[in-house]
């Protein structure tokens, strides 16, 4: 039986406005190799941002891994280590209060590219030093500031 690579996936998103425009980041690690991935969109959420961070880093990766994702999104933690998204899905997609999750077409594919492996989701503290967090912050807010970013065809929709 092979064992599954562990990689750590280090995401942060940012808005300029919430609403705004906004961008993202995902810093893979693996070994002693980096992949950095970024985007962003003409008008969105931070929180979009934040789910679209980590959306990208799981998209990247090719075989089933032993996952660690950082973040400083308590929204995206909480959202799967507190089961809310399992709830959500449970529940037709509502929440508690019975309306409508939101960012419910990130919270699917985010929900199959989990499925895929073995994860395990680390809160960091924004904006207190941590080397990687930081530099998925200013890659996120350098993708919010540019001016030839596509629409959030999820975002328009909802």
């Amino acid at each position: 039986m092979k064992t599954m690579a562990k990689v750590v996936l280090t995401t942060d998103g940012s808005s300029l406005g919430n609403p705004g425009p906004g961008g993202y980041a995902a810093i893979l690690e693996w070994k002693d190799k980096q992949k950095i991935l970024t985007g962003g969109f003409s008008r969105t959420t931070n929180n979009r941002m934040e789910i679209m961070a980590v959306l990208a880093g799981l998209k990247a990766l090719k075989k089933p891994t032993l996952l660690t994702i950082r973040t400083d999104s308590q929204y995206v933690a909480r959202a799967i280590s507190e089961g809310w998204l399992k709830k959500w899905q449970k529940n037709g997609w509502r929440t508690a209060g019975k309306k409508p999750v939101k960012n419910r077409d990130l919270w699917e594919d985010l929900s199959r590219e989990l499925d895929k492996h073995e994860v395990e989701f680390k809160w960091v503290r924004g904006h207190s030093g941590d080397e990687r967090n930081e530099k998925c912050d200013d890659l996120a807010r350098a993708e919010a500031g540019r001016d030839d970013l596509p629409p959030d065809a999820g975002y328009e929709q909802e």
